[in-house]
C-alpha cells in the first residue's frame, strides 16, 4: 500500500517539461489547504532516477529534459542545483503592496499615530515592515505587545491579515537557504559537485537496470551517452584551466563567476568510488561476487605491458605483470585482473599454487568469503572479458 501511494506521488509530480517536482509547499488555513511547487531542482531528478520506479524509456525522457533545462550549465558541461535568477536589490525588498496595505485599519492607525513598531512609511509613500523582524514569530511578538494597549481590538481583528501580508512580502515558506540567496557556497548558478556525483551514480543505476532488463539497445545507447557526458563534466576529466583548480582534488562547488571552490573530502568522493566499482562491474549478490563490466570501455585496458603494484591483505607490497589488453584493480586487497578475450570465465589463483577455473561471471560463496575476509588465501582472480 505504501508503494502504491509513493508511486502515485511520483506520477503526480511529473512536470509538463518531463522533469519532476522535488519539493512541494503545503499551506494550511482554516478553510482548507493549498499546494504549490518550488522551482525545478537537480536533487528531484536524481531522486526520481534513483527510485527504481521509472522504465529505461522514462529515465531517458528525464535525462533529455534535464539536458534541455535551465539546470544545464554549458560552460562546464554539467548541472547546477537550481535555475539561476537575479536577486532583487535592497530597494525592491520589504515593500508592502498598496492594495494590501489599504485592507488593514491597524496599519492606518499605527501610521497616523507615528508608531513604527510594526510598519513604517518612507518619504516616497512606500510602506515597509519593521526592518528588525527576522521572521513571522518576531512580527507576532510585536503584535502581542501592541495588543496590550490601545490597539487591542485592531490587532485581534487584523492579526491574520497582517501575518498573511508579511508572508506574501517575504515568502519565507519557499526559502531554500544559501542556495537561493548567495552567489557562492553552493549558491545561485553554482554547480554542487556532490549532487552531480549523485546524478552520475543514479544514471549508472538506470544504465545497469536497462541492461539487466533487456531494454531496447537504442535506449541503452542514449542512456550511456548521458552517463558518459555527465562523467566528462566532473572535474577529474577536465583541464586545470577549465576546472579552475587541480582536477584531481575534490571540490565543493563551482560558482558561475569563478573556478572550483572549497577543496576537501566532500561527499562527492563517496559516489565517485561507488560509480567506479559499478563501471568495473563488481557486484555482491547473496554472498557471491559477480563481475559484469558492461559499462567499461575498451580504451581503459592497457595498450602495452606494465606493472601493477598493490598492498597485500597479509601485509607488504605485491606486484603483477600486466600485458596489453589487461586491466587490474583490487577488491578487499585481492588483485582482480581483467583480460580481453574471446571467452568469458574466471580463474582463481590460490596462494598455495593451486588454481580453479569457473565458467561464467560469478564466484561461489566460499571463494567470495575468502576475499571478503581478506584471508590472503587467494593470490589473485583473473576474469576473461568477452571483447565483443
Amino acid at each position: 500500500m505504501c508503494l502504491d501511494f509513493i508511486e502515485h506521488s511520483i506520477r503526480a509530480n511529473q512536470r509538463a517539461d518531463k522533469l519532476y517536482h522535488a519539493y512541494n509547499l503545503l499551506t494550511v488555513k482554516d478553510t482548507g489547504v493549498s499546494l504549490s511547487h518550488l522551482p525545478e531542482m537537480l536533487e528531484g531528478q536524481v531522486a526520481v532516477l534513483s527510485s527504481g520506479y521509472l522504465s529505461p524509456e522514462q529515465s531517458l525522457e528525464v535525462l533529455d529534459a534535464l539536458k534541455s533545462s535551465a539546470l544545464f550549465r554549458e560552460d562546464q558541461y554539467s548541472y547546477i542545483l537550481y535555475p539561476d535568477k537575479k536577486l532583487p536589490g535592497f530597494l525592491q525588498k520589504n515593500n508592502i503592496p498598496a492594495n494590501r496595505a489599504q485592507e488593514s485599519e491597524l496599519f492606518d492607525r499605527l501610521i497616523a499615530d507615528g508608531n513604527t513598531e510594526i510598519v513604517e512609511r518612507d518619504v516616497m509613500g512606500g510602506l515597509h515592515f519593521n526592518g528588525n523582524f527576522k521572521n513571522a514569530a518576531d512580527l507576532n511578538d510585536a503584535l502581542n505587545k501592541q495588543s496590550e494597549g490601545i490597539y487591542h481590538e485592531l490587532v485581534e481583528r487584523d492579526r491574520t491579515l497582517v501575518l498573511d501580508i508579511f508572508e506574501e512580502v517575504f515568502n519565507h515558506k519557499a526559502f531554500t537557504g544559501r542556495s537561493g540567496t548567495f552567489y557562492s557556497y553552493e549558491g545561485l548558478g553554482s554547480i554542487y559537485w556532490h549532487m552531480v556525483s549523485k546524478l552520475h551514480l543514479a544514471v549508472q543505476e538506470c544504465c545497469l537496470r536497462a541492461n539487466e532488463t533487456g531494454a531496447d539497445k537504442k535506449v541503452i545507447g542514449r542512456l550511456l551517452d548521458h552517463y558518459y557526458e555527465i562523467e566528462a563534466g566532473i572535474g577529474v576529466h577536465k583541464s586545470p584551466g577549465l576546472y579552475g583548480a587541480f582536477p584531481t582534488d575534490p571540490y565543493s562547488h563551482t560558482p558561475k563567476h569563478r573556478g572550483a571552490q572549497q577543496p576537501g573530502m566532500t561527499g562527492q568522493v563517496k559516489e565517485d568510488i561507488l560509480v567506479r566499482f559499478g563501471e568495473l562491474g563488481v557486484l555482491v549478490d547473496d554472498g557471491r561476487l559477480h563481475f559484469n563490466p558492461c559499462l567499461l570501455r575498451k580504451e581503459e585496458f592497457h595498450r602495452q605491458d606494465g606493472i601493477f603494484k598493490y598492498r597485500k591483505a597479509v601485509g607488504g607490497i605485491g606486484e603483477l605483470k600486466l600485458t596489453s589488453g589487461q586491466l587490474a584493480f583490487t577488491y578487499c586487497q585481492t588483485p582482480v585482473v581483467y583480460s580481453l578475450s574471446d571467452t568469458g570465465q574466471i580463474t582463481v589463483f590460490y596462494s598455495n599454487g593451486e588454481k580453479a577455473e569457473i565458467a561464467g561471471k560469478t564466484l561461489n560463496r566460499e571463494i567470495s568469503s575468502l576475499i571478503f575476509r581478506r584471508t590472503g588465501e587467494i593470490e589473485k582472480v583473473e576474469v576473461s572479458i568477452n571483447n565483443k
